[in-house]
């Protein structure tokens, strides 16, 4: 079954920043492929590392690896948040996920905010 993730009105998910450790493989509408490297993640959405910006609303498949396995959705290009030297960052939100997916990255996101309250250091996404 596909989920659908909903940000909530008044409170926003909470983010892992991955400082671009994690690569990501975006496919696009027409099918062309590129790779980025995931900024910050939530269940809600991300923020990547592009060498080139892609179109604001722009409807695009995004998966990458974590430890508990591959994340594949379904996402929306947001405005590019900045340029930076080597390319320009750039938010999106999952429009659909399905649920093994979804799983596996709340599995992810939770196993790094109990290593982080714990003053540890976390793999659960790897390169």
């Amino acid at each position: 079954m596909t989920h659908f993730p909903q940000p909530h009105p008044t409170r926003r998910a909470s983010r892992v920043q991955l400082g671009g450790s994690v690569l990501a493989a975006i496919r696009l509408e027409d099918g062309r492929r590129t790779k980025a490297k995931l900024q910050s993640i939530s269940v809600t959405g991300g923020l990547l590392r592009l060498a080139q910006s892609l179109a604001q609303g722009d409807f695009v498949e995004v998966a990458f690896q974590t430890q508990s396995g591959p994340v594949h959705g379904m996402a929306e290009v947001l405005s590019p948040a900045r340029s930076v030297p080597d390319g320009v960052l750039q938010p999106f939100r999952f429009v659909a996920i399905e649920d093994d997916d979804h799983r596996r990255l709340r599995n992810s996101l939770d196993h790094v905010a109990m290593r982080s309250a714990l003053g540890m250091k976390s793999g659960a996404f790897s390169k």
